[in-house]
């Protein structure tokens, strides 16, 4: 997938003239606040009506009630020329920034408003100063942070919307945002998560199947020990039998990803089930308004096809984009195709605004599966090649949901309802020919195959939601929170095992229902008893209930009675001796985890932090392990860690951020995949230990990270490294953009832009079973871009260097049928890495880029 951005010149729109002000009150300092002097600023949200008066004011970002109230009541006062769309005028709504200094008043900065009457100040010792507007222009809506102290104008919105950014968790909370790194190459929606350090992902399932992520020493599978989420809503599948927790990310355009937010460790209260190794938060919207459309072509028979529309004068929140992809793959069986649409609306009425988001995903894809070692070695299979063409996936996902916050004085109050609608199907072959043992009570056979054939269906209701209450004290802002979370998942799974001759199936594994229930609270604080040092955190319980159908029970008998004989039935009707009984069984089961999450922020002082966590998290248990009343049905995380960070501007030139964190992590029960059983596979206690760090650099024509990771991963019991989590994982992205400064480049007035990026991938080798290691990994992808006017032109390369490398390796018994003689000894296997992939892409935007 080519990475869009697009630089071009408005086509002519609506005209759209903001408010201007006729009369701007200072606002008192406030007399209770004058024996602190301290210095505070304050945001106020004013709704102008269509007669320039101000109808409605809020505080939009808050310095403690004396400043909050002595904001609002200058606010009160201003006078308004209205604002106008095609000459009309309209209501709309402005950011009045207030700095309150103890002393002699600010004077306003010179602007259009300074021929207006000038405002008087008030008869007080001290008081705030409202920055006056810069020259008026017709702007898109956007959302600004406050004017700094005694300069910047207040931003003119038609509407105003976007989350708030969640206090930070120490020196493992990343919020990242994508900006120009959007331009390095990512395929999909799973590839951003890279942006933060000790992410490696892998996919032997091809491309409409989860990737499996590694993250901290811990082998996610396919989201396990991630808790994910698009903008709140939950993407894990509770119960899902492929691997409980599994996470799709591929319904997500990545043109619509601004930012995402990971949290490494389980230390926010808000992190919820299967936030072990930590969560990842997507948060969408379309920052380029108007409408583009993108075309893709390129290696292996691969198009794209993607169109975005964000309407003008909304926010960024307000999108609707569509893709269609289809491949031929690369090497045997990897061909497929698949359509992704997605569409948001966010409003505001008063001082409530809303979110309304829906989305429709639907995919099918072959994969190749994995090979032998020896059979590649010794000629018998290509690297990119496949035993078992009846492998893939088909998958889709359907989803809506509803958002509605509401801010009054102090408090403000989110709620979420959400529904999701979930089939999959996925066909696996991981040994071949090994485990259709012929049994004493069957029908004599041969072996008859061991793909494994999944189905799995599953509807999610839920809603969540929290209060916070913000004030000042003690000369600062502290912040109390308290939430919920209600999850309700409905579902059904059957497994069985497809004979290779015919294609039908000749043995079902499993055959279950479930309902599954969780209900999460918490409580969470933001103190800051000085103004260097942070105390946040709280504590989170959770109810998780377990109602399971079996309805294929009993799959032997010990002692089968003679006379009735048992033949090649999959789910049996009989006890010992001959005994009936029915073929189901049903257990239930239910408990409850609470799980106190705690950081301590130190400064900054210089720039320079220092961050230090705890927290416990928890995993609930797969359905198909669970057992009537279960004492304990989840598997349990303690995890630590102490950090430094440094952020700062230097010079005029590059902001810079870096951080360091070292941690160690305890698992009671840890799952490992197992090739034979398809799916992940109850494991002892683990822990882990390492260290991680990272550093992004910014500037007006470049942008550039690095991350670098260290982790050892043991079981308890043993010693022994848990297979498959890489020690050491490096990654690099980097940004180069500019207008051209060539006389040239300037064609009918309009300047060429120019992108160029790439990104870096380094794996270092993964332990395997029996004492083995896998080969490293090191990829590099690259991009390039030039956009005029309307229109841009881009190439973009994955596996630039071509390098052929072994995206996932395994050590386990197999029978493919390619040796002389079945054996039951371990050997090397690998999904192969994909070679290099060309694409060219054409895009046109017509409308405004922010």
């Amino acid at each position: 997938m080519a990475a869009r951005v697009a630089f071009a010149q408005s086509p002519p729109v609506e005209e759209l003239t903001p408010p201007e002000v006729q009369r701007a009150v200072r606002a008192d300092y406030p007399v209770e606040a004058q024996p602190s002097g301290r210095e505070a600023d304050v945001v106020v949200l004013a709704t102008v009506s269509a007669v320039g008066e101000v109808t409605a004011v809020e505080v939009a970002e808050h310095a403690g009630d004396p400043f909050d109230d002595a904001a609002l009541a200058a606010a009160r006062q201003w006078k308004f020329t209205p604002a106008r769309r095609n000459g009309k005028a309209i209501e709309s709504q402005v950011r009045i920034p207030f700095h309150f200094r103890h002393g002699p008043p600010h004077a306003p900065a010179p602007g259009p408003a300074s021929s207006l009457p000038a405002p008087q100040p008030p008869a007080a010792p001290a008081t705030a100063a409202p920055a006056t507007p810069a020259p008026a222009k017709v702007v898109p809506p956007t959302v600004s942070p406050p004017a700094a102290p005694g300069s910047a104008a207040p931003t003119y919105e038609s509407r105003v919307t976007g989350s708030e950014r969640a206090a930070s968790r120490g020196a493992s909370d990343y919020h990242v945002d994508v900006g120009a790194l959007s331009l390095v190459p990512r395929k999909n929606a799973s590839e951003f998560l890279t942006l933060a350090p000790g992410i490696m992902l892998t996919n032997e399932g091809g491309e409409a199947h989860a990737e499996q992520v590694f993250l901290r020493g811990f082998d996610a599978r396919e989201g396990q020990d991630i808790e994910f989420s698009v903008d709140g809503m939950p993407i894990n599948e509770a119960g899902n039998l492929h691997g409980n927790g599994y996470a799709d990310t591929h319904f997500i355009i990545p043109e619509l990803i601004q930012s995402l937010r990971v949290v490494e460790g389980p230390f926010d209260p808000r992190q919820g089930n299967f936030a072990v190794a930590g969560s990842a938060d997507y948060h969408l919207g379309l920052a380029d308004r108007g409408m583009t459309a993108r075309f893709s072509a390129g290696s292996f028979g691969t198009y794209r096809l993607m169109l975005a529309y964000g309407p003008p004068h909304e926010s960024d929140g307000t999108f609707a984009a569509a893709e269609i992809y289809q491949t031929a793959g690369f090497g045997q069986n990897r061909d497929g195709r698949r359509g992704s649409a997605m569409a948001q609306y966010e409003g505001r009425s008063g001082n409530t605004t809303y979110r309304l988001f829906g989305q429709a995903y639907v995919a099918s894809f072959h994969t190749a599966g994995v090979l032998r070692d020896d059979d590649f070695r010794s000629g018998k299979k290509g690297f990119f090649d496949t035993y078992d063409p009846l492998q893939g996936e088909d998958s889709s996902r359907y989803s809506l949901a509803l958002e509605v916050k509401t801010r009054t004085g102090h408090v403000s109050v989110r709620n979420m309802v959400y529904g999701i609608a979930r089939p999959l199907r996925l066909r696996e072959n991981f040994t071949g020919f090994l485990l259709d043992v012929q049994s004493p009570l069957q029908s004599p056979h041969a072996q008859r195959g061991d793909l494994i054939d999944l189905d799995v269906m599953e509807g999610t209701v839920g809603l969540r939601g929290e209060a916070r209450l913000s004030g000042v004290v003690l000369h600062q802002l502290q912040e109390i929170e308290i939430g919920y979370f209600a999850r309700g998942d409905f579902g059904s799974g059957t497994q069985q095992r497809i004979e290779a001759a015919t294609g039908h199936p000749y043995l079902t594994e499993t055959d279950q229902d479930y309902r599954l229930g969780d209900l999460g609270l918490y409580l969470d604080v933001n103190l800051r008893p000085l103004r260097w040092l942070s105390v946040r955190g709280g504590v989170r319980g959770d109810l998780f209930t377990f109602d399971v159908h079996d309805r294929c029970a009993v799959h032997s008998v010990e002692h089968p009675t003679p006379s009735r004989p048992l033949n090649d039935a999959s789910c049996l009707d009989e006890q010992n001796f001959g005994d009936h009984r029915e073929p189901d069984q049903r257990a239930s089961t239910q408990s409850a985890a609470y799980m106190p999450r705690g950081s301590l922020l130190l400064g900054p002082f210089l720039g320079i932090g220092a961050t230090a966590s705890a927290g416990l998290g928890v995993r609930s248990i797969d359905p198909i392990y669970i057992t009537q009343d279960a004492k304990t049905p989840f598997a349990s995380v303690k995890a630590y860690e102490g950090g430094l960070t440094f952020q700062r501007r230097i010079g005029d030139v590059f902001d810079l951020a870096a951080r360091s964190v070292f941690f160690a992590t305890k698992v009671d029960h840890d799952l490992i995949f197992s090739q034979t059983a398809g799916r992940n596979t109850l494991a002892g206690p683990t822990t882990r230990l390492g260290s991680a760090s990272s550093v992004r650099v910014t500037g007006g024509f470049f942008d550039l990270a690095a991350n670098l990771t260290w982790v050892r991963a043991t079981f308890d019991d043993t010693g022994l490294l848990v297979p498959y989590v890489p020690d050491l994982v490096f990654r690099a992205d980097g940004a180069l953009f500019s207008t051209l400064p060539w006389r040239w480049t300037q064609w009918w007035g309009k300047p060429v832009r120019a992108t160029l990026a790439a990104g870096l991938s380094y794996v270092g080798p993964r332990p395997l079973p029996y004492g083995t290691r896998s080969d490293t990994i090191f990829t590099v992808d690259a991009n390039a871009t030039l956009a005029w006017w309307l229109f841009e032109v881009g190439v973009s390369a994955s596996n630039l260097f071509d390098a052929r490398y072994r995206l996932g390796e395994y050590n386990y018994a197999s029978d493919f049928h390619s040796q002389s003689f079945p054996t039951l000894v371990p050997v090397r296997h690998f999904s192969a890495g994909a070679p290099r992939a060309v694409m060219f892409s054409f895009a046109i935007h017509y409308g405004d880029r922010r």
